[in-house]
């Protein structure tokens, strides 16, 4: 079995709610997922920071965030994906990796990043100046209509959070 065919299998024990199951996994899969984070080949960084995600690794956020200032744009918007999921239930892993959020939305060269990025930045606290930049976003004239969607959207999803102000 590769790595991510365990990040798969992974997937679906949390999702069951088989957590002594998924124990065992990570256990097993811990120091390969490692090693291919470390790789010098960016589709396997790529897959082991999927696999983050996938096996629920809330203790792997060091590996995550090396992910998110990988030179591989695959490689940040796999960390991006993981951060993501792991932050549904818990928006202190965006809240602790928010300035680097904020920058890879605005700033990153590959646009399916940027708007990652903003996605993940969904399930962090409703932030202020978070809303600020996405709204930003949102209504300048020099993004591509798709980005500018997104971070509408968010921007939006976040306001309706915070309340009335």
């Amino acid at each position: 079995m590769t790595l991510a065919e365990a990040a798969v299998q992974a997937d679906e024990l949390a999702q069951r709610g088989a957590e002594r199951e998924l124990a065992q996994l990570r256990a097993e899969w811990d120091d390969e997922l490692e090693a291919a984070a470390r790789s010098a080949d960016f589709r396997e960084r790529a897959v082991a920071y999927r696999a983050v995600g996938q096996f629920r690794y809330r203790q792997k956020l060091e590996l995550l965030r090396r992910g998110l200032e990988d030179e591989s744009p695959a490689c940040r918007g796999s960390a991006l994906v993981s951060l993501e999921l792991l932050s549904r239930e818990h928006p202190g892993v965006v809240n602790a990796v928010r300035p680097t959020l904020h920058a890879l939305a605005t700033r990153d060269p590959n646009q399916a990043v940027r708007r990652l990025a903003m996605v993940a930045l969904r399930n962090g606290s409703p932030q202020r100046d978070t809303i600020l930049i996405l709204r930003g976003l949102a209504e300048s004239d020099e993004e591509e209509q798709e980005l500018k969607a997104v971070a509408a959207r968010v921007a939006a999803t976040l306001k309706k959070r915070a309340g009335p102000r």
